[in-house]
């Protein structure tokens, strides 16, 4: 019998900057796909909401306050090798505070063609590319 793993469920961030640069974060060492660049983000709590799940990952990562209302749903990604991951990019132009990477991690803004160049976590590169469109 096929076993059928409960999916987990991780939201991330795609928040523009005002010049048209995208934020991300580097993963921090001893953490899985260390050094790769990422949208900011993590899972959703059991019965948690979405967007307010964001809003916790974003505050405990970066030290920044997002408004859940203008978080914008931008893609769904379902289709992990392991297949029991549903990723969901959720897009914002505001936020308030000033980022601080709370868990050591670097940072920075970064252009689409900018991040063609860096090396991307897996689905934060199909991210950039549905971005890019």
């Amino acid at each position: 019998m096929a076993s059928n793993p409960t999916a987990v469920l991780v939201v991330a961030l795609g928040l523009a900057g005002p010049d048209g640069r995208w934020l991300l974060q580097q993963r921090p060492p001893g953490k899985h796909h260390a050094g790769l660049w990422e949208f900011p983000g993590g899972k959703v709590e059991s019965a948690e909401n979405q967007r307010l799940a964001l809003c916790r990952e974003v505050a405990e990562e970066l030290a920044i306050t997002l408004d859940p209302a203008a978080l914008s749903p931008a893609w769904v990604a379902d289709d992990w090798p392991q297949g029991n991951i549903v990723l969901i990019l959720y897009t914002a132009t505001r936020w308030q505070g000033e980022i601080v990477g709370l868990e050591g991690q670097q940072w920075g803004w970064f252009t689409l063609g900018e991040m063609a160049a860096l090396p991307l976590a897996p689905m934060d590169r199909s991210f950039a590319a549905r971005l890019a469109q």
